[in-house]
């Protein structure tokens, strides 16, 4: 949809809230997908994760959050 309105992703930076898995063993292969997905290097994919220090539903292990900033431009023409 991005390409078809004349965008295009520049990077993106995301961040995977859980207590478990630990997102460290995993985290190139979540990059690669990630940069396969938005079109782009995994030079401009950063993965983080963080835990919510046992708080909420991601600190019982209930589930995993996520959250990611995505920079688009315009198309060069």
């Amino acid at each position: 949809r991005l390409h078809a309105a004349g965008w295009r992703v520049v990077n993106c930076d995301a961040v995977l809230v859980c207590e478990e898995p630990k997102i460290l063993p995993h985290r190139e292969a979540i990059r690669a997908s990630l940069a396969r997905l938005l079109g782009i290097g995994t030079e401009a994919v950063m993965v983080k994760g963080k835990t919510s220090e046992r708080l909420g539903f991601t600190g019982r292990r209930e589930g995993i959050a996520a959250q990611a900033v995505v920079l688009i431009e315009r198309e060069k023409e």
